[in-house]
């Protein structure tokens, strides 16, 4: 059964996505300015089709510390493409932080630009980590919410990582309160699988991190966040 629903969504999925990627062109030419409310539309659908069919739900914790700010900056935790998509819809006006390879994609590279998303050239160094600042400011500028994955790619459950320095440097350069988010979505859509398993993906906001002066310090606190789920 899981690997038919697993195949159904995939269908689903693909389809919606052309579809919806061919619609997209109209957008991106007469109605840019819809742009991210329409990428919202197919991320919604996208993950109402995965409960439909997958039968996997997903449980919000801690609502209430997302910050009142009209900006700051989410370190989730980073185990599934499922976590590509969520914080599209948990938030009003989200920005991912996103590899770039991702823009080259047919039919949805162009629209993730139009609606805001931030490429990040991973293997651009420096010069990269002070575009990406950059990008990160013109979000901010535009009342953005800013997703970040501080591990750089997605990793197993459990697997610990070292952290990215430069969640801490956009925190400190645009003076914006880190967010930690721990998850499990790993459980039921592991990384690099087909398979999407039924049950309940547990997203957990942790209050946030408003004293980042500290490199090492702030990267240690986000990790402690994190940790209390696993422990759970």
């Amino acid at each position: 059964m899981i690997l038919i629903r697993s195949f159904l969504f995939s269908i689903y999925f693909i389809t919606l996505t052309i579809f919806m990627g061919i619609i997209a062109f109209a957008i991106r030419f007469i109605a840019k300015r819809h742009a991210l409310v329409y990428a919202q539309l197919w991320t919604r659908l996208s993950l109402g089709g995965l409960e439909k069919i997958c039968k996997i739900s997903t449980q919000i914790i801690g609502r209430e510390n997302l910050p009142q700010d009209k900006s700051f900056l989410i370190a989730s935790q980073h185990q599934s493409a499922f976590d590509t998509f969520i914080w599209m819809n948990l938030l009003d006006r989200p920005a991912y932080i996103m590899k770039r390879e991702l823009t080259r994609i047919p039919l949805v590279g162009p629209m993730l630009l139009l609606s805001g998303m931030i490429p990040l050239d991973r293997q651009g160094g420096v010069k990269a980590l002070k575009n990406l600042i950059q990008d990160c400011q013109k979000a901010v500028n535009d009342f953005r919410q800013i997703i970040i994955f501080p591990e750089g790619t997605r990793t197993a459950v459990g697997e610990k990582v070292k952290l990215h320095a430069g969640t801490v440097a956009i925190a400190n350069q645009l003076n914006l309160k880190i967010v930690p988010v721990s998850l499990d979505s790993g459980y039921c859509w592991p990384r690099n699988s087909f398979f999407k398993y039924p049950g309940t993906i547990h997203i957990v906001i942790h209050p946030a991190i408003t004293d980042t002066s500290n490199r090492k310090e702030t990267l240690a606190a986000i990790e402690r966040s994190w940790s209390r789920l696993e422990s759970q």
